[in-house]
């Protein structure tokens, strides 16, 4: 009975290291059919490389073979992207004011028919390789070519520019600068402050104007009223003559003599007519 244990003890120990081995190799078998399979998405060119060189850049989409741990696929994405920089950028304008705080969003697109070209020059990592850089500089020399002013009222057209002069910064490598838009920008204290000080005499210069304006249409306004009554006046003056100044009298007297009264003669009032 023991050496029928001592028989199995030493059958174990000798199928343990064939059954690691086995194992081993069941794991290699599954990793390396997994390798052999990937998928290229829509919107995403696939290029075949193997040993470090393109050998096809027509990966269809879906899933595709390949060869593993010699080949991979590499996807380059062709939709259009969006940029935000992180780093916030800092320049002068043309009259030499500090723009602090710059934040800008970029779309850009990879051309599908250049990705084959973009991935020999500078691999996948182009946003930092080229975008990136090119972002700043065209930033820094679009925004000098504008006063600070400008660059609030003008807002659109510097956003324009800067999508133009980058598009043409980035198109040789055969992407596509899409839109541009300023989210952010910042002037120094001192600027505020006398930006604000301006605000402020340019309000009490225009509430001066308007006050002068209002004075001068109420003087036009009287003088065409006095203007006005006096030729009321005078045309009613010309209108009463003795003859209805006497018309009128009589024809309100009641036929009663005044008690009292200053003059020679109050009856002379009846010969108003004959003067």
């Amino acid at each position: 009975m023991k050496n029928l244990f001592s028989f199995k003890d030493e059958y174990d120990e000798l199928n343990i290291p064939k059954i690691i081995i086995f194992s081993l190799i069941g794991l290699f078998l599954i990793i390396t059919i997994l390798l052999s399979f990937t998928s290229v998405k829509s919107g995403e060119v696939g290029l075949r490389i193997r040993f470090g060189k393109i050998v096809d850049t027509s990966i269809s989409e879906g899933l595709n073979l390949k060869i593993p741990y010699i080949e991979s696929i590499e996807k380059i994405n062709i939709k259009v992207q969006k940029y935000d920089n992180e780093e916030v950028l800092s320049t002068s304008t043309k009259d030499m004011q500090i723009v602090d705080n710059i934040k800008i969003t970029i779309n850009y697109q990879v051309d599908a028919t250049k990705a084959v070209e973009l991935y020999k020059r500078v691999g996948k990592k182009y946003l930092s390789a080229v975008v990136e850089p090119a972002i700043q500089e065209t930033v820094k020399a679009v925004i000098s070519k504008y006063t600070a002013e400008e660059l609030v009222t003008k807002r659109s057209e510097i956003s324009l520019n800067i999508n133009s002069v980058l598009n043409d910064r980035i198109k040789d490598y055969g992407i596509n600068s899409v839109s541009t838009a300023i989210n952010n920008f910042d002037f120094s204290q001192a600027y505020n402050e006398a930006i604000e000080k301006k605000a402020v005499a340019e309000q009490e210069v225009e509430t001066a104007k308007n006050q002068q304006e209002k004075a001068k249409i109420e003087a036009e306004t009287k003088a065409i009223q006095a203007e006005g009554e006096a030729n009321a006046n005078k045309k009613l003056e010309q209108s009463l003559t003795n003859e209805i100044l006497v018309q009128q009298f009589l024809e309100k007297w009641n036929g009663q003599l005044p008690t009292n009264y200053a003059g020679e003669d109050i009856l002379s009032i009846f010969n108003l007519g004959a003067k």
